[in-house]
């Protein structure tokens, strides 16, 4: 357990930049401008209620995959049972873990961490999740080195643990590495499909594809022309048939990502 405790609390307690969202819902629901966040935190977190807090620090604390990857070597190690969460938080909590948290004008804040903001922290790392056989081989064997950690905190993603899905990651693991095609971005990409469309199988998602490809392709065709004008001086004032307006170019470069990876993916699961 004391492993736990230290590991958790190490990261915790790293410096972390105070988030935009946190920012804004300090700002909106509390009435505190910009130049007061450092004495609303130091001094006026600890008296606000347990849902206040959650609501406050629920993006700030809450792991990311990057997060997740951190207790990757560790996991390798030892899992920690669920039932014995609630003993990890209640350490935790007692110890005490304390944030440091900085604004945007660079001053580091201290706010001691409630056990609700602790509880949201380790029920999403997933300590409890152990990678399967020949998944696991797989993954201690993957090049490159530098991102087992994260590749094994995806396998470590509860929609894995599904034999089906998690023969799909395998699969899919495996023919990216194989034919020196694998990056990282991709990985990230395929874990956020499979986590929102939950596939079946290889087959169930390999089925999927031409049906996102087509609404992404229209989506980018629709982005890429400018909208009607709702008046013909408002037409002219944009250069008449001349049209000077400029498409949304990250949105279209967003989709087309996203259509370039589903054809990648096409050609992964269909070998």
């Amino acid at each position: 357990m004391q492993k736990f405790v230290d590991a958790i609390a190490g990261e915790l307690e790293k410096n972390r930049l105070l988030l935009n969202q946190v920012v804004d819902h300090v700002s909106s629901r509390h009435e505190t401008s910009r130049d007061e966040l450092g004495a609303f935190l130091e001094e006026r977190v600890e008296g606000l209620e347990e849902f206040e807090i959650d609501l406050l620090f629920s993006a700030q604390f809450t792991p990311t995959l990057v997060d997740q990857s951190a207790f990757s070597e560790l996991l390798d190690e030892e899992q920690l049972e669920r039932e014995k969460w609630a003993a990890l938080v209640a350490a935790l909590t007692g110890r005490p873990t304390v944030a440091s948290l900085e604004t945007e004008d660079g001053q580091r804040h201290s706010v001691q961490l409630t056990d609700v903001t602790i509880e949201r922290f380790v029920t999403r790392l997933n300590l409890d999740s152990q990678i399967p056989d020949p998944l696991g081989k797989m993954l201690d064997n993957l090049p490159p080195e530098t991102d087992r950690t994260l590749l094994k905190a995806i396998a470590r993603r509860p929609v894995f643990r599904d034999e089906g899905r998690c023969e799909l990651l395998f699969r899919f693991l495996l023919q990216t590495t194989t034919e020196d095609s694998y990056s990282a971005p991709d990985a990230v990409d395929f874990m956020d499909l499979v986590e929102a469309y939950k596939p079946i199988d290889a087959a169930d998602m390999l089925s999927r594809i031409p049906n996102w490809l087509e609404i992404l392709e229209n989506e980018v065709t629709a982005a890429s022309q400018p909208k009607p004008f709702f008046a013909d001086r408002v037409q002219e004032l944009h250069g008449g048939g001349r049209d000077q307006r400029r498409a949304d170019e990250s949105l279209i470069d967003r989709k087309q990502r996203n259509i370039d990876f589903l054809k990648r993916l096409q050609i992964v699961l269909a070998s």
